[in-house]
């Protein structure tokens, strides 16, 4: 077993009188890979904003490198290593792809090393170079995400939270992202990916959680999870249709 990276401990999540989440724990290895999976509504969303401090729990602890972070603001917690993409990308539409990178090294520490983040994301993303000068309203979808990705890597985090990185992209676009992503956890970046893509997630990697109704169901590594055992967790949905589900995204 790795080192523990991150670790959630029983939290409740509540917006307004609405419960959404339900005693959720899970916990992420250094240099991880792992995916949360869930239909739409199930928790997935509100449990990453938890953890990028979006949203405060009502109930229960987060851990970042042995310290707790709950009640940090989103600031302090990407000072501290942790980066987000957000679900729909929201890059900024007037500004240029380079300032909308920039915009992503706003830390002392990242300021220092902006040359060097650049340099790394024009490598993994050469045609965010190609076009640093373009507005990003002028981007495609799929270069739009490459774009979000950048700009969460400026701040050179150790781990980042990935939001629906797939929704509404095209399958070839889908799979070069994914391949970014393996690239990026093979660099030594833990990755937790929120997804509703069950066969891809299970795919990309080395631990899965299954959300339903704002609740942990089932967590395992992709090789012991049965057909069955997914089955039950997402939803109590037929084989057919787990894969209806997937190939829908």
């Amino acid at each position: 077993m790795g080192e523990s990276l991150l670790r959630v401990e029983r939290a409740d999540v509540h917006y307004g009188d609405f419960h959404a989440l339900w005693d959720v724990s899970l916990d992420v290895e250094e240099a991880q890979v792992v995916s949360i999976i869930g239909a739409n509504g199930a928790g997935k969303s509100t449990l990453l904003n938890t953890i990028a401090g979006v949203k405060k729990p009502s109930r229960g602890t987060v851990w970042f490198r042995g310290k707790q972070i709950n009640g940090m603001s989103p600031y302090q917690l990407v000072v501290e290593g942790i980066s987000l993409v957000p679900e729909g990308r929201r890059v900024f539409p007037r500004l240029s792809v380079l300032e909308n990178l920039e915009i992503g090294s706003y830390t002392p520490k990242a300021r220092k090393r902006k040359p060097e983040a650049l340099k790394r994301i024009y490598e993994l993303f050469p045609v965010l170079e190609a076009r640093k000068n373009q507005l990003s309203s002028t981007l495609s979808g799929g270069e739009q995400q490459m774009l979000a990705i950048g700009r969460a890597l400026m701040s050179w985090p150790q781990l980042i939270l990935f939001d629906e990185i797939s929704l509404g992209l095209s399958p070839l676009v889908i799979k070069q992202i994914y391949q970014r992503v393996k690239q990026i956890n093979g660099e030594g970046i833990t990755a937790l990916l929120v997804e509703q893509d069950i066969q891809r997630s299970l795919k990309a990697a080395h631990n899965v959680y299954i959300m339903q109704s704002g609740r942990i169901r089932l967590e395992g590594r992709p090789q012991t999870l049965s057909q069955e055992d997914i089955r039950k967790a997402y939803f109590g949905l037929s084989d057919l249709n787990v894969k209806s589900e997937a190939e829908r995204v």
